[in-house]
């Protein structure tokens, strides 16, 4: 079974895989090189909501991942836009079709990655099945996992990285050369530090996910119009 860790980054999509004999990284432009890659693996990992509410501003996923991780840490977690918000042409729209639906106004956050979520949710629908290869987690949960509790320092601060790295580094003999090797190819404006231990742990726990198992936040995630389960997986 292939797979693989993807998280968004400036440039695009950063993918990285740790299968043995296959351990490798790219970045992704655009929508039609993010569609050639996911046909390739078997399961991925990614940083990104996949299932969306109608009518209802906060999935239950987000509501409990919030409450897992803590309150130094739920701020990581944001309500993405309901369904008939993601395909309005701006954010005043978005913002509107999300007020009527909810009474809660579209966040500026949720809307500046609109785009990604659109471009993973015209794939999923694209092609069936996807939406049981292609999975959505979250990299600060997999990082207390892989600690065996709390990190202690936020990744936006050099620290945090560092200590993120280093649980990575304990874990597979790539993930120190691919972070050197990703920050010398390619500017931080383009693939930040951030980028590339959350692609790295996101991949990590997918390779670990299959002889270990699948695990769910909820433990029995609904479904949204499309199919496609409203869920933080995780091992």
């Amino acid at each position: 079974m292939r797979t693989a860790g993807i998280d968004g980054c400036k440039l695009g999509w950063i993918l990285i895989s740790f299968d043995e004999g296959q351990e490798h990284y790219e970045v992704l432009s655009d929508q039609e090189e993010l569609e050639s890659v996911l046909g390739d693996y078997d399961r991925i990992f990614v940083d990104m909501p996949i299932g969306l509410q109608e009518d209802e501003y906060t999935r239950t996923c987000d509501l409990e991942l919030r409450k897992v991780l803590g309150s130094e840490y739920s701020s990581s977690v944001f309500s993405p836009p309901i369904r008939p918000a993601l395909y309005a042409p701006t954010y005043a729209e978005a913002n509107l079709t999300s007020f009527e639906y909810t009474e809660k106004k579209l966040t500026l956050q949720s809307w500046n990655i609109t785009p990604k979520i659109k471009m993973l949710d015209e794939l999923l629908q694209k092609h069936e099945g996807w939406g049981e290869k292609v999975l959505e987690s979250h990299p600060e949960w997999l990082f207390q996992n892989l600690n065996d509790g709390m990190i202690f320092q936020k990744k936006n601060l050099k620290k945090g990285i560092r200590h993120r790295l280093e649980l990575l580094i304990q874990e597979n003999e790539w993930a120190g050369e691919f972070f050197r090797v990703i920050k010398e190819e390619y500017r931080r404006a383009d693939v930040g530090e951030d980028d590339i231990v959350d692609a790295m742990v996101l991949a990590y726990y997918a390779n670990q996910s299959v002889a270990k198992g699948l695990r769910t936040i909820p433990n029995e995630p609904p479904k949204d119009s499309k199919g496609l389960p409203m869920a933080i997986h995780f091992v």
